[in-house]
């Protein structure tokens, strides 16, 4: 594990794999480096590219402020640029796409390419469609301890799963991992938006975009995909076949070396 320090002073951990020009990779929602979507990604990619795989702040080896804005994702992501010598390609996952973006957008030099998977905006009358006050709530429910419930809201009201099936989840192995990290929901949603409209400002993001969805993913996050690449300036999309939101890292790899190196 190394580390680097972000502009408030935060320690940001990541570990670095591979030979290459420097990739790095933001995860997404529920999402660590240690995540499996997340380190088998980067062993994948690592043959080809300089691998920076980090924790984003408040996750794993991380460390975090006592309030959040958007902008101190994007001083640590624009840390990890500088320290992989100034100059990196950028993928992200679901929400980290969304921070990708916003990161060009402002103004971060040195990203050349940005790839996403899945980003979870929605458009036109299908998908989630969260309630008004989101993030308070999310933050209402973490702050108060109730992780579980945190948990539940997101993936229901931010996710559009279905509430049978987010409340058997709560027997499952895995819960525990995703409680641990709740704390985090509202930071992605302040990135998204409480509506999870497109973003503004895509036009300031001057950079090849290639926008991959799943292409057994929702219908509505298939036309969130194609929608957000028809309001970038240079972009491209691709359906993945046989893929879902938890993307095979052998399946995508190969997408992303292609448009990296291409």
């Amino acid at each position: 594990m190394n580390t680097v320090q972000s502009a408030d002073g935060t320690a940001i951990a990541y570990d670095r794999s591979g030979e290459g020009e420097p990739l790095i990779l933001i995860g997404g929602s529920f999402s660590e480096r240690a995540h499996p979507t997340m380190s088998q990604l980067a062993q994948e990619l690592s043959p080809h590219f300089t691998v920076y795989n980090y924790d984003r702040r408040g996750r794993g080896d991380s460390g975090d402020a006592a309030e959040y804005a958007v902008e101190r994702e994007i001083e640590d992501l624009a840390a990890l640029v500088a320290e992989a010598g100034g100059s990196a390609k950028v993928f992200g996952l679901s929400a980290g796409g969304a921070l990708a973006l916003k990161a060009v957008a402002s103004g971060v030099e040195g990203i050349t390419k940005v790839a996403l998977y899945d980003p979870p905006f929605v458009v036109g009358e299908d998908g989630p469609r969260p309630p008004a006050g989101f993030t308070e709530q999310l933050k209402e429910l973490t702050d108060a301890d109730r992780r579980g419930d945190a948990v539940e809201l997101f993936m229901t009201k931010g996710m559009g799963a279905p509430a049978e099936g987010v409340a058997q989840m709560r027997f499952a192995p895995f819960w525990q991992g995703l409680e641990a990290l709740a704390h985090t929901l509202p930071y992605d949603t302040t990135i998204l938006g409480d509506d999870l409209g497109l973003p503004t400002g895509l036009d300031a993001v001057k950079v090849p975009v290639f926008v991959v969805y799943g292409g057994n993913a929702a219908p509505w996050l298939h036309a969130s995909a194609r929608a957000l690449a028809d309001a970038l300036p240079e972009s491209s999309h691709h359906a993945l076949p046989d893929q879902d939101i938890a993307v095979d890292p052998a399946a995508l790899a190969p997408e992303l070396k292609n448009f990296y190196l291409g």
